[in-house]
């Protein structure tokens, strides 16, 4: 068995920003392709494995803090926030990073503490409102 983290036997243990919610995610393959799966509850999300990189980049190129703004799919997303970025038809994939229809928002509420436990961002752990920034 692997001792690697964020591997499906081993996954990143992580909590939302707020830091009132626990959750998992690994790397996994689906159709050929890398992807993030994030375990919410009885929840399963699927992001992009892009996404890492991805806004680890964008984040280098903001230069400052920017807004999570984390929403569900349905919801619109605040723009000029993470979320909005998340599945703005401008990133590098040009559109979701989210994967599974009817669950691919809330990118700006799962992918942000990854990047924090990667040791790619620094992420505030307000109640509401919080900002991420690259190291």
């Amino acid at each position: 068995m692997s001792s690697e983290l964020g591997t499906k036997e081993n996954p990143w243990k992580l909590k939302t920003p707020p830091q009132s919610s626990e959750y998992e995610m690994y790397k996994d393959e689906k159709d050929g392709k890398a992807i993030l799966v994030c375990t919410v509850g009885k929840t399963v999300l699927h992001y992009d494995y892009r996404c890492i990189e991805d806004l680890t980049t964008m984040l280098k190129q903001h230069g400052d803090w920017i807004e999570l703004g984390s929403a569900d799919e349905q919801k619109p997303a605040k723009e000029g926030t993470v979320e909005s970025w998340g599945r703005s038809s401008e990133n590098p994939v040009g559109g979701w990073y989210g994967l599974k229809k009817g669950f691919r928002g809330r990118f700006g509420m799962y992918i942000p503490p990854l990047l924090e436990e990667l040791q790619l961002a620094e992420v505030e752990h307000n109640p509401r409102n919080n900002r991420m920034r690259a190291l």
